[in-house]
């Protein structure tokens, strides 16, 4: 390659990416909006391609019927969910501010019921100054309505904008329902990778998506769904509020819902109310825990896990990332990035291999030639007295 026809490749990709990162922040104000639509039409696809078989492949058609399976199946519930806890949190936050809901009391009565020894433990902690806890409750409580008006201040601000942005998702997962296999064809044209790494990625890519959703997702709605239900029967106010927090906090593992339900419970054992604190504990260890470990690996399957504390961690860099929708985004770059680092080591390993191979089966060299003498030497090149006479 002459030295322009270099100079001319370095300033092309230069160029191409200067402008790929100018195209993400052209998009960066809908990134949310394009990550979810990209994340429904991956996990959408199946059912469509289905669509489109049965309906004589009329794209148009199919990919509009599962556009309306996707709202009906997943956005209208959640809109449902979220107006629901809303006025729940509404609800239970006024019943705080009057003292109807003291936790401080619930504290205090706890307190009371433990040993003295487990008491005077605690005290040297300094956990068994109620009046402190209360301040720092009151503190709490106020910090978190500040942080609910503002939010709501917020989310009525930018109404228009949670429109455009979920206007601009359902037009992209329609389009990416419709023109995914060609989409994903050029894409993977343009991955400058080896055919079979590519493919590799490329299912792990798409697998890792949808068990995340669809499986994480899944478990959620029901350990929260089971718990809310629990706590409603037991008659535990805000029960609504609370399913949603042990489904919300049930996509981390290890501690999950157990963080909601296992206080709850050992408060009720500790105030003498051994029936209520059994039958929650019981429920939810014995059935919420039964769905942890019958359904996850059904709907996320167990080649597509990985390690509890790469999930737990990834979650939460995700979260702390990129908001809510990191509970998706850190597993699946945490699962790429284990993808690419076991693509990289079995690589090396089949190169190493078939080195050897042709190592093995190269023919062995040839002996080296006998030494010639000195006295050989000297008669090749001298000549004979023979020869002497004859000239």
């Amino acid at each position: 390659m002459t030295q322009r026809a270099e100079m001319q490749q370095k300033a092309f990709y230069l160029l191409l990416a200067v402008v790929s990162i100018a195209f993400c922040f052209v998009l960066r104000p809908f990134f949310g909006a394009v990550f979810w639509g990209a994340i429904l039409a991956i996990i959408f696809t199946p059912p469509n391609n289905w669509l489109t078989r049965r309906m004589g492949d009329r794209r148009n058609l199919a990919s509009l019927t599962t556009l309306t399976l996707c709202l009906l199946i997943v956005v209208l519930p959640l809109i449902f969910v979220t107006g629901a806890l809303i006025q729940e949190g509404s609800t239970v936050y006024q019943q705080i501010k009057s003292g109807q809901l003291n936790f401080g009391a619930y504290f205090q009565q706890a307190l009371h019921a433990l040993p003295p020894s487990v008491t005077r433990v605690l005290g040297r902690f300094g956990l068994t100054d109620i009046s402190d806890l209360q301040q720092k409750l009151t503190a709490g409580a106020a910090q978190a309505s500040q942080i609910l008006a503002a939010q709501a201040l917020s989310i009525g601000q930018n109404t228009f904008q949670f429109l455009v942005s979920f206007g601009v998702m359902l037009y992209l997962l329609f389009f990416l329902l419709r023109d995914g296999p060609q989409l994903s064809k050029i894409i993977m044209r343009a991955i400058p990778l080896s055919e079979p790494h590519k493919q590799h990625l490329l299912r792990k890519f798409t697998t890792v998506a949808r068990a995340t959703v669809k499986g994480n997702i899944a478990v959620a709605a029901v350990q929260g769904a089971l718990g809310g239900l629990a706590f409603w029967f037991l008659g535990i106010q805000g029960s609504l509020l609370w399913g949603v927090l042990m489904g919300f906090l049930s996509l981390l593992p290890a501690v999950g819902a157990a963080l909601i339900w296992g206080p709850v419970g050992i408060y009720f054992l500790l105030t003498g109310d051994v029936g209520k604190g059994s039958i929650l504990i019981g429920f939810c260890a014995v059935v919420i825990g039964a769905v942890d470990n019958v359904l996850r690996p059904i709907l996320v399957g167990k080649d597509t896990r990985m390690p509890d504390w790469v999930v737990l961690i990834s979650t939460l860099g995700g979260m702390a990332l990129f908001g809510l929708s990191g509970f998706v985004i850190g597993p699946l770059i945490a699962a790429l990035f284990i993808a690419s680092w076991d693509l990289s080591t079995s690589t090396r390993e089949e190169i190493e291999r078939r080195d050897a191979a042709h190592d093995k089966d190269q023919p062995p060299p040839p002996p080296p030639a006998p030494p010639t003498g000195a006295t050989g030497q000297a008669s090749a090149q001298a000549p004979g007295p023979e020869a002497a006479r004859t000239d």
